[in-house]
């Protein structure tokens, strides 16, 4: 047995699933077997650990039916996870997030099943269980169990793109469409049409999923009416077509290739199944399912692709002139789901939007739409805003909602948004520099030139063409539409080219051809209305890649001065515009001015005159009791960007708890300085005894985007620590 008490409100226990297990639980547990907890399985497997995630409220009975199955008879042992916080909606939430993120750490092959899983909403869920759950992440990091970061994990393509989601209610209709559609004898395409980040690619991946997964696999103890719903449903498809012969089809070469690498690491999936369009010649399929359909060719603009497509129609025995590869998954499939948004084509290559429209009205296609904004956390607000935008008809500001839920700014200095996405990155990651393709790739060619120059700024297009959002010197580079479509990210920042401009005269947009650089992007078109409407596609598809921000950097003035109308302007540099002069005499309106680093903690007055700096603040009425220091490091960013000046109150009593302070103390030390002292939260927890009130614990919390543990005194630790100053206001950045 491997026992851990733990300082919050939880304990692991660890058992061998053997003879000894029952009455172990029995003898060390009573309390807890008729009450909600979590448990997770673990074994030997071929490759990886295989593991399976539970939970129950009667841990004997439930384990008893694990023993009977064939399958979990490997997995040797069991953890317990117990907590007098639980309740079944807790413990429901606690294992649904386990099953996302143990199966997007990498470390087990899950055994699971992906129907069951549910976003649960109750009680005290976001103040109590989110901090429980991270800090049973924790636990199991130190135990091995689990290997990466929360955050790392969030910011993965494996987790993105995990078959182990809730879907939205829209996605579950959708579901049931398509599984109606595989049983019903005269159906054979299935139509899912929906916007950027309305869930189209996790849908299609939730489902291939779903159908790969043998029916014992799932554990329908927890189904609600949908779950109970949806397996009935796969069950009569299973039954109707046993080991269905299918594939995952993506057009776009960089998005293909990330997925096949999520394939890789779930249970009954492998890469293979995800294939390009000209893979889907080599044989015949029971279903093929198509996710971004809007990109599948035709036969316009394919450079060194033409011999490949005529190659491939004379083999299915069609007209290369008049077929497209949207034939071809119809021919080669007996069953088809297609995802598909024509507001993200974005170059004449790709399928034209009549042959969709003539395949949507067949008797033989059953249709589905996806509205709900599930990736922006502006929502659909944003979307409309977005999508008004575009739009050459006249917009007015009464017309546009707030967004202010959502990070969207325009900027003026292109330095200091490339500046801002860096330092989003650094915080949240997965955030890019991106623009349309208003500039040669000289750089492909010859790594040491720059291909994008705007004033001063020198820039280059991404490196690596596949998979380049996840490349090592992304955040150093600028995508374009071809590296980013169908990726998530958390900040985006856009550069508008010169291609594209806007005529207040005639209140539309204006495209210069000539300043376009894709080739196969605008030769053959002849109709300058229709290369706008694939540009303006292109901007439409690139502002809805950032799920909590969008940048944006206009070149030419004409458009800037049309989209400041709708967009906030950046305030960054007057929000950290210094409120403050350096002086190196004091006066009447002076503060001293401390370096941490050189004060290394020390506060008195006994530091020589000729070792400060003084800062002047004319509007602060009582200047004396107070001094200035410069914050380093991210673990207050949330209320004290990196870097900042920052107006302190000398301590002299009173209560401290809820405020932020300076504080300094031997047992401290600050990740962020490596020094004695630190710039936190204040908490204090005291008891009563005969001699008085004293400290029993102070914790110093973080305030961050990062992921930062707070600072715990006790005991001995208590007695060399010391207040200095009460955090008054940020001054500015220095």
């Amino acid at each position: 047995m491997n026992y851990k008490k733990s300082a919050m409100n939880f304990n692991i226990h660890q058992y061998p699933v053997d003879y000894e297990l029952e009455p172990a639980l029995i003898r060390h547990h009573r309390e807890y077997l008729n009450w909600p907890l979590v448990y997770f399985l673990e074994g030997e497997g071929k490759e990886k650990r295989a593991a399976y995630v539970g939970e129950t409220t009667d841990v004997l009975t439930r384990l008893k039916t694990h023993s009977k199955s064939e399958k979990k008879q490997d997995l040797r042992f069991v953890s317990l996870i117990l907590s007098d916080l639980f309740n079944k909606s807790a413990a429901l939430d606690i294992e649904s997030n386990l099953i996302r993120y143990i199966a997007a750490d990498g470390q087990y092959v899950l055994q699971n099943g992906n129907l069951g899983i549910v976003d649960h909403q109750y009680y005290q869920q976001k103040e109590v269980y989110h901090t429980l759950f991270t800090d049973i992440w924790s636990e199991l990091r130190s135990r091995g169990i689990a290997r990466h970061s929360l955050k790392h994990i969030n910011n993965s393509n494996v987790f993105k793109y995990s078959p182990y989601k809730s879907l939205s209610k829209e996605q579950v209709t959708g579901l049931k469409i398509i599984l109606n559609c595989l049983l019903d004898e005269n159906a054979k395409v299935s139509l899912i049409e929906g916007g950027a980040g309305t869930g189209k690619s996790i849908l299609a991946i939730f489902l291939f999923k779903l159908l790969k997964t043998d029916l014992h696999d799932f554990n329908h103890l927890d189904f609600d009416e949908d779950d109970q719903e949806l397996f009935s449903l796969l069950k009569e498809v299973k039954e109707k077509y046993g080991n269905l012969n299918m594939a995952l089809v993506i057009p776009m070469a960089s998005f293909r290739k990330t997925i096949s690498k999520v394939f890789k690491n779930i249970k009954g999936l492998t890469s293979n199944m995800v294939i390009g369009p000209s893979d889907m010649v080599k044989q015949e399929y029971d279903l093929l399912i198509v996710d971004e359909g809007h990109r599948l060719r035709r036969r316009v603009n394919l450079g060194s692709y033409f011999g490949t497509f005529d190659q491939n129609t004379e083999i299915l025995g069609l007209d290369k002139k008049t077929s497209s590869e949207l034939d071809w998954v119809q021919i080669q499939s007996k069953k088809s789901i297609i995802f598909y948004d024509e507001l993200q084509s974005i170059k004449p290559s790709d399928v034209a939007r009549e042959s969709f429209y003539e395949l949507k009205n067949r008797t033989t296609t059953g249709k589905e739409k996806l509205t709900v904004q599930l990736r922006i956390k502006g929502g659909n607000e944003y979307v409309k805003l977005v999508h008004q935008l575009f739009d050459d008809s006249k917009q007015h500001k009464s017309q546009i909602k707030d967004t202010s839920l959502y990070d969207f700014k325009l900027f003026d200095n292109l330095d200091d948004m490339v500046e801002q996405v860096r330092i989003k990155d650094q915080q949240k990651g997965l955030s890019r520099m991106v623009a349309g393709f208003a500039w040669e790739w000289i750089s492909k060619r010859d790594k040491s030139l720059f291909d994008i120059q705007i004033g001063d700024t020198l820039l280059k297009w991404n490196s690596p063409e596949r998979d380049w959002i996840n490349s090592k010197n992304a955040i150093k580079e600028v995508g374009c539409i071809h590296t980013t479509q169908g990726y998530d990210l958390n900040y985006t920042g856009i550069i508008i080219g010169p291609e594209l401009d806007y005529d207040f005269t005639t209140n539309q947009f204006v495209v210069y051809k000539e300043r376009y650089k894709d080739k196969n992007g605008k030769n053959s078109i002849k109709d300058i209305r229709v290369l706008l409407d694939y540009i303006l596609n292109i901007y439409r598809t690139l502002f809805l890649r950032g799920m909590e921000g969008t940048y944006v950097y206009v070149c030419n003035p004409n458009l800037r001065k049309y989209l400041a109308q709708f967009i906030p302007a950046n305030d960054y540099s007057e929000e950290h515009k210094p409120t403050y002069t350096i002086v190196h005499k004091p006066n009447e309106f002076t503060v001293p001015y401390y370096d941490l680093e050189i004060a290394a903690g020390s506060f008195s007055d006994q530091q020589s005159v000729e070792n400060i700096t003084y800062i002047e603040l004319p509007d602060l009425r009582q200047n004396e009791g107070h001094f200035v220091c410069r914050v380093v490091g991210e673990s207050m960013n949330k209320i004290i960007p990196n870097g900042s000046l920052c107006l302190f109150k000398k301590y002299t009593g009173g209560s401290r708890n809820g405020l932020i302070t300076l504080v300094e103390g031997s047992e401290i030390h600050d990740t962020d300085s490596g020094a004695n002292y630190t710039i936190k939260e204040y908490a204090s927890k005291k008891s009563t005894d005969e001699e008085g009130w004293h400290h029993e614990e102070i914790i110093l919390k973080p305030l961050s985007t990062e992921s930062y543990e707070p600072i715990v005194l006790r005991g001995e630790e208590i007695m060399n620590f010391q207040v200095i100053g009460i955090f008054v206001r940020v001054l500015g950045i220095n």
